[in-house]
């Protein structure tokens, strides 16, 4: 269940009548997805073996958990003792030293075992800062029979006109079916998260490599005309205000027929309990566009990290060990089953014949993952890194300033001319004002 911008804490201990014995108690902040909740209900594995060590579950909607931890590490406010962050934060909080380096994580966790594009996403200055619980990328996800019934074959590596032309054809109002759902929700790991990896694939860049913004560009236009226009045509109502979360309830309830969004969600739209798409789901890569590459690949992980406030970093440390290491996922598979191992963290899990049955997106996954380049995310050289994101401190103020621009558009309070014309007067000043621009 989602309680959007609602705090949970769920203590768990061990012990008679729920009664906490002597011990540290660890405050963990969470992001309330299915792999976190899963995650919070195998705790007992953990407590079984550390009886000194209790947890106390903090579970938050994605953009409330966000600015809760930045907020908490950058007052050094001491409400937690693991954060979930993602690759965005472990970089630019490292430098600052906020955060732990996780040095005694024990050799049973195999640090060599990561995915080098993860490992190098968690790392800084040759040290671990956090360690992943799941890695992501991103891939088109369809149904297979509405494409059958309308005579339409989803190519190995789709373009952006093919999947316009699919999701006109496939959008049935009358119906309550539409062609495509697409992140619109507000925010830099929302609309903007979208945006920027399918700017990318336009070849459009945030900056030029003097870190003027590049709004004004034909290939924002080209991808703000795009996106615009699907999302009023052919997607569902509301669409400027669905996130990830809202996408994924109307593409596993048969509300879409081509939805575009992370890799991480083929799990639950496999799970016969939740989803009713089961078995009628193809995957495909990120579209491309006027063969430029596929430049729309990112790459995410949701991390454990330590504050470096705590006073709690070797218990923690003992938690994240056990929460990220190769035998979590085999404990998940015993009460699971193997589709609902986190997925894109290590490579151990994708040689494994079992995981690779029951998860028949993992070769989309893993590709996906592979084949992202934060480093060099667009065509064009551009003096920051970061996929669907740039690894800039001041990012997290501006896209989300930049989302409420481009959301305003999908509405239509203004033009798409009007809209890239606001974004890059906003990110010009935002940048002089944090002295990129002189």
């Amino acid at each position: 269940m989602r309680l959007s911008g609602v705090l949970v804490a769920i203590g768990l201990w061990i012990g008679g009548a729920g009664a906490a014995t002597a011990g540290e108690m660890l405050t963990i902040a969470a992001v309330d997805n299915a792999d976190m909740i899963r995650m919070r209900e195998l705790t007992d594995d953990f407590m079984a073996v550390n009886p000194g060590i209790h947890i106390n579950w903090v579970m938050l909607e994605e953009s409330v958990l966000r600015q809760k931890v930045a907020t908490d590490i950058e007052t050094r406010g001491g409400q937690f003792d693991i954060m979930t962050i993602g690759n965005y934060e472990v970089p630019i909080w490292a430098r600052q030293g906020w955060l732990t380096p996780l040095t005694a994580l024990g050799a049973k966790y195999d640090v060599d075992d990561l995915l080098p594009a993860i490992r190098k996403a968690v790392s800084y200055d040759g040290k671990l800062y956090a360690s992943p619980f799941y890695g992501e990328s991103a891939m088109l996800m369809y149904r297979t029979d509405l494409f059958r019934a309308a005579g339409l074959e989803m190519p190995p590596s789709p373009t952006w006109s093919f999947v316009r032309e699919a999701a006109l054809k496939l959008t049935d109002k009358a119906a309550g079916r539409y062609g495509i759902c697409l992140r619109g929700k507000a925010g830099w790991g929302e609309n903007m998260a979208f945006l920027t990896a399918a700017g990318n694939s336009f070849g459009a860049r945030w900056f030029d490599p003097d870190w003027r913004p590049e709004f004004r560009s034909p290939e924002w236009r080209q991808t703000l005309d795009f996106y615009v226009e699907l999302m009023q045509e052919a997607s569902p109502p509301g669409a400027a205000f669905r996130g990830y979360a809202d996408n994924l309830d109307l593409f596993r309830t048969g509300g879409c027929a081509i939805w575009i969004d992370s890799t991480v969600a083929a799990s639950t739209l496999n799970d016969p309990k939740t989803s009713s798409v089961v078995g009628r789901v193809g995957y495909a890569p990120f579209p491309t566009h006027g063969g430029l590459g596929n430049h729309g690949n990112w790459l995410w992980t949701w991390n454990l990290a330590i504050p470096a406030g705590t006073t709690k970093a070797d218990a923690a440390q003992r938690f994240i060990a056990w929460a990220t290491d190769r035998d979590y996922a085999e404990l998940v598979a015993a009460h699971e089953g193997w589709a609902y191992a986190p997925p894109g963290t290590r490579t151990s899990l994708y040689n494994n014949p079992s995981y690779r049955s029951a998860a028949p997106f993992s070769g989309y996954t893993l590709n996906a993952i592979n084949t992202a380049n934060p480093d060099q995310p667009t065509v064009k050289p551009v003096p920051y890194t970061g996929s669907q994101f740039v690894a800039i401190p001041e990012f997290q103020r501006i896209g989300n300033a930049v989302g409420q621009i481009f959301a305003a558009a999908v509405v239509g309070q203004m033009g798409t001319t009007e809209a890239l014309s606001a974004a890059n007067d906003l990110t010009l000043r935002e940048m002089k004002r944090a002295g990129y621009i002189r």
